[in-house]
């Protein structure tokens, strides 16, 4: 492998190859650690639970074997058995340190275990050929008799079985202190391994702290810079990483994403070019409108308001006409005077209809909370007379708006007039009137019994002086659900025909929700909504 092929390497793959170098090499220490760790552990025993035990049971050997040579003496001496205790309890001590010694050795301890077996020669030979005569001549001839053989005999065969247990001695000495040098060595093994392992992390440590900052710290601040100069203008900047391959993608796409947004950054700073040109024009149209509408406005008052002086002395005269020459001329001049008493009382009706009209939102006396029960009733006692006796008008608990109070009376005189003008021929009118809350708005909903509206022409009756009826069969103007839709509009609200009720007209308009207001409770006090018979 190349360097230039280590170079291309990402930064996931030059982590992950760091990462299982350092684990192999630790690893390898570990190994090593736990080998060392077995020895070590082998030696403390051997210098904690083997050497130092034998060498105290060779101690507790040589004592007993004293002790033997002492009871043998003491027994010559006196002749008693009591006194030849001490050798046989040294001969059974004897025994015992002597397989614990066996059972301490290592398999490989050769030399000690060749000294324990001259150790055991040279006893057995002491008791054959001294100790056990001597016994034997006490009990057959008497205690003169053994002394006087302790006295001929010699000391060099208990004397060569002590030799023997101090050469032994000495070996286990050397072979605990070769144990000891031995663990100590394994210590200092340790040690060293432990330092290896953290000198290797250090090192990896180090080595990706600095693979962390050419790949990627310094590349994402210079990065970063480059981003920056874009953000502050500089779409022409080209924007390059030099840190690892992932680093150097981001860069491209970043690029190619500073290319996409400099191309439709042109097209949007020429297509705001013609849109605040656009914006200009549509400002001066808007200027125009407003003071065309405005110009409107003042036309139709002054208009209604001037043509009321005229049109007052032509129907005023037209009905001194009527009054004074009716029936003195023929049928046909009778005609057409009160064609022309008509025309001019229609005309007064239409011009100040117009007038009302134009007045909504232009006069006005600002917004207060206007209490809807309250209006209710301002209505009912303006219908009564219209309403007549068969008629039910009943609402429940409405709720309190911000408005004008006159105009929303306007609203509901014309609302309820058309349910009572537009009944059904036999049938009492009945109108409800309701409210719900939805979200932040009040709608409230007028229904009645009526003859109804067809959906073909729910768009056309809140169009000034539309009507869907010839002149003969009902009165008016024509302008009141006119005026209706712009008192509505001028609260801020909207109004629409329910075309889903099965008879009668069913009218719904909104009103802003007071701020802080809660929704209605309705607890009317007989269990139904109040009604009002008229």
């Amino acid at each position: 492998m190349t360097l230039f092929d280590m170079r291309r390497w990402t930064l996931r793959r030059r982590i992950a190859a760091l990462c299982v170098t350092v684990g192999v090499l630790l690893s390898a220490l570990a190994v090593y650690a736990v080998i060392t760790a077995t020895q070590h552990n082998r030696q403390l025993d051997d210098v904690l639970n083997r050497t130092s035990p034998m060498r105290a049971a060779g101690e507790s050997l040589n004592t007993a074997l004293v002790d033997q040579e002492t009871g043998i003496r003491g027994y010559a001496i006196t002749g008693r058995e009591s006194n030849l205790a001490p050798y046989t309890n040294g001969m059974a001590e004897e025994q015992r340190l002597i397989s614990r010694i066996e059972g301490l050795l290592r398999p490989d301890n050769t030399t000690v275990r060749a000294d324990l077996d001259v150790v055991r020669t040279r006893a057995r030979a002491w008791h054959a050929e001294v100790a056990d005569p001597v016994v034997t001549t006490v009990r057959t001839e008497g205690a003169q008799a053994g002394q006087a053989r302790i006295a001929a005999g010699s000391t060099a065969a208990f004397d060569s079985v002590r030799a023997a247990i101090a050469k032994m001695q000495d070996d286990i000495q050397l072979l605990r202190a070769a144990s000891a040098d031995a663990a100590k060595k394994s210590s200092q093994t340790m040690v060293s391994i432990l330092i290896a392992a953290a000198a290797i992390i250090i090192i990896a440590g180090a080595g990706l702290l600095l693979l962390l900052d050419r790949l990627v710290s310094r590349p994402v601040v210079e990065l970063a810079a480059q981003v920056r100069e874009v953000a502050n203008g500089d779409y022409d900047r080209h924007i390059e990483s030099v840190g690892s391959p992932e680093l150097g993608s981001l860069a491209a796409d970043v690029d190619g994403m500073r290319q996409k947004i400099a191309s439709e950054l042109t097209e949007v700073r020429e297509a705001r070019s013609q849109v605040e040109w656009v914006n200009e024009q549509l400002k001066v149209q808007a200027e125009e409108l407003t003071r065309s509408n405005r110009d409107l406005e003042q036309f139709a008052y002054v208009a209604s308001h001037d043509l009321q002086e005229p049109l007052r002395k032509v129907a005023s005269f037209c009905q001194l006409l009527q009054r004074r020459y009716g029936g003195q001329m023929d049928e046909r001049a009778d005609q057409y005077i009160g064609f022309a008493v008509d025309g001019a009382q229609r005309m007064q009706r239409l011009i100040n209809d117009l007038l009302a009209f134009s007045r909504i939102g232009r006069i006005t006396n600002g917004f207060t909370d206007v209490d809807l029960d309250r209006v209710l009733t301002e209505v009912r006692s303006q219908l009564e007379v219209r309403a007549g006796e068969d008629a039910e008008i009943s609402w429940a608990d409405l709720p309190t708006v911000e408005g004008e109070e006159p105009l929303l009376t306007t609203l509901f005189v014309n609302l309820i007039g058309n349910s009572l003008k537009f009944r059904r021929e036999g049938v009492p009118p009945v109108v409800r009137i309701s409210a719900r809350r939805e979200d932040d708005e009040w709608v409230v909903n007028v229904r009645d019994n009526g003859i109804g509206i067809e959906a073909e022409f729910a768009d056309k009756v809140f169009v000034i002086f539309q009507r869907l009826h010839a002149r003969d069969a009902y009165e008016g103007t024509g302008i009141g659900l006119a005026i209706v839709k712009k008192i509505v509009e001028y609260h801020g609200g909207r109004i629409w025909l329910d075309l889903d009720v099965e008879e009668g007209t069913s009218v719904n308009f909104t009103l802003p929700v007071v701020p802080g207001a809660t929704d209605v409770e309705v607890t009317p006090t007989d269990g139904t909504p109040e009604e009002v018979a008229a």
